[in-house]
């Protein structure tokens, strides 16, 4: 039985029905010399064929037979010869083009013949490979057949961009650019083919549009809301995030070249490259999501892209208290220390919300107070009126530009306060500096899984900065400069919230010493797995208490009963 390989969304996910093996039935159906019925999908291909076809002809002029209803012939892999099971299959006649069939087409090898052979009737002419290049050996599973969604996609553009103005649709704006586009393709889709169903032109229509302008197969993930994170490895397997866990997304690109190129164009705007020389790079879309790329020798999977969404509509600090990230209690303290202008670092890992809770913190500083942000890349949304950002962009081939110099250059800026979007090297130690030589009230974010193990971070960054100073006075450095560390975690059922809200003391003897104010306390699991629990006082009095009151700043009333002298 021919069989047509369904489309693959990555190694190792099951396919949807533990009763299919995967394939396509394709063999006649109906009773014996009854013509088989059409499926349902191959009404549909036909349809998006006769539409395919009809605008091809409309923009590029070439007639078509007035019965026809095929599509335009395109090169397409030729059918692999019949074998024996287990037999090598050759893979030249899948790489090299040929005349194209029916989409659907599928024959069953004719029987011997019991006479003598007859003479080989003529095949039409094969292009050979060039003598250049290795012939192929044989392998032994069977070639895979093409993806009409993929070729339908190429005829159409291939066809647009032939016709439309490439110049002048650069110069619309997107929402101009995206309108133009759309109602060329229906205009030209209703005029050629009225009959066409909706859904089948719908579809198409947005296909068109986001190969012309967007990102290709990411459009529909980067508009759905629900989804915080896209990770992409390779052409055909795609993930992504909703509510904390992970799911395969029912995209997958072309090949290799289609990821690279959709990398290529993300990059475009913001003056980066990529290639075998470079083949890291961090940047951001245009709406701030954050953008890591990697392209071969640097990974063996094929092309991976990791976006991280920015949300549109920023959270604030009743938001995550609504939410159970903080208590109303906790909430109150942080914004008393931000006004207070103590030294913050927010400590979480990969994901758990770090830039968020930097954006919560922000919120409460004062309106009339310069700012300055240093970030690589930058995401961080400040609402303040007078605030300056600093991009490091340590990748580059010349002229490099690292955190550390902005760090420095930023002392000269007159900034009343200084914000790190992620310490994670040599830049530490500017960090302190900054932090000991009266610039109060900045804050910056690290990697790390307690408070305790932030600091340890911060004086082994140090260290490998080269700069020859003793333990003791790096944590002396560390003790004079941070107030407060607030770590993040994401829970297992998904949600991130703060699970202690930790104060530096000082240093006794060779160690830095700390003291927790707020704890995260679980109270128990639920049958669907989400996990009870709320972040409550210690009871311990925070030793920049007096601070806070020369200041004229008092503790929140409802810790007052809490807090213990």
């Amino acid at each position: 039985m021919p069989l047509i390989p369904r489309p693959s969304y990555g190694r190792g996910n099951a396919a949807p029905d533990s009763s299919s093996d995967g394939a396509i039935d394709v063999s006649p159906r109906g009773a014996p010399g009854e013509p088989p019925e059409p499926t349902d999908e191959e009404l549909d291909l036909a349809e998006l064929g006769e539409i395919t076809g009809a605008l091809e002809s409309a923009l590029t002029g070439t007639p078509r037979d007035a019965g026809s209803n095929a599509p335009i012939p395109f090169p397409a892999p030729a059918p692999a010869a019949p074998t024996s099971p287990g037999a090598p299959v050759n893979e030249l006649a899948a790489e090299s083009p040929a005349v194209a069939s029916p989409p659907l087409a599928a024959a069953d090898p004719a029987p011997a013949p019991s006479g003598p052979a007859p003479a080989p009737a003529p095949r039409p002419a094969i292009a050979q490979q060039p003598p250049s290049m290795p012939r192929p050996t044989s392998i032994s599973r069977p070639a895979a057949a093409p993806s009409a969604s993929a070729e339908l996609r190429q005829r159409l553009h291939r066809a647009l961009i032939a016709e439309i103005d490439q110049s002048s649709l650069n110069s619309m704006a997107a929402a101009d650019a995206r309108a133009f586009v759309e109602g060329a393709v229906r205009q030209l889709i209703e005029r050629e083919v009225p009959t066409a169903r909706a859904n089948s032109r719908d579809r198409l229509v947005e296909m068109m549009v986001d190969d012309v302008l967007g990102l290709g197969p990411l459009e529909p993930l980067l508009r759905d809301p629900t989804i915080s994170e896209i990770m992409i490895n390779g052409s055909k397997q795609v993930y992504i995030e909703r509510k904390g866990k992970l799911h395969v997304a029912p995209a997958e690109f072309q090949d290799d070249a289609h990821v690279v190129h959709v990398i290529e164009r993300i990059l475009a705007p913001t003056g980066r490259t990529i290639d075998e020389a470079t083949p890291l790079v961090d940047t951001r879309l245009p709406d701030g999501s954050r953008v890591n790329a990697v392209i071969p020798p640097a990974t063996i999977t094929g092309p991976l892209l990791t976006i991280r969404k920015f949300v549109a509509d920023r959270l604030t600090a009743d938001d995550l208290v609504a939410m159970g990230s903080l208590s109303a209690e906790s909430r109150d303290i942080l914004a008393a220390i931000v006004l207070a202008g103590l030294n913050i670092i927010v400590s979480g890992g990969t994901g758990s919300g770090k830039t968020t809770m930097l954006n919560v913190l922000s919120s409460w500083i004062p309106a009339d107070e310069r700012i300055v942000t240093i970030e690589d890349p930058a995401e961080l949304s400040l609402r303040q009126p007078h605030v300056v950002r600093l991009e490091a962009r340590p990748n580059e081939r010349v002229n490099p530009i690292h955190q550390g110099d902005l760090l420095k250059n930023s002392l000269r800026m007159r900034p009343d306060r200084i914000i790190v979007g992620e310490t994670r090297g040599a830049e530490a130690f500017d960090m302190l500096q900054a932090m000991n030589t009266g610039h109060d009230g900045s804050l910056s974010t690290i990697h790390a899984n307690t408070p305790r193990d932030a600091v340890r971070r911060i004086e082994n960054m140090v260290m490998m900065a080269g700069y020859d100073l003793p333990v003791r006075a790096i944590r002396e450095q560390i003790a004079s400069a941070i107030d407060v560390v607030i770590q993040i975690s994401r829970m297992r059922d998904g949600s991130r919230r703060v699970t202690a809200i930790s104060e530096v003391v000082g240093m006794e003897d060779q160690t830095v010493t700390m003291q927790d104010l707020f704890l995260f306390r679980q109270e128990g699991v639920e049958e669907d797995g989400h996990i009870l629990g709320k972040l409550e006082p210690t009871g311990l009095r925070p030793s920049f208490a007096d601070r806070l009151e020369e200041m004229g700043i008092r503790l929140p009333s409802a810790l007052d009963r809490d807090w213990v002298a």
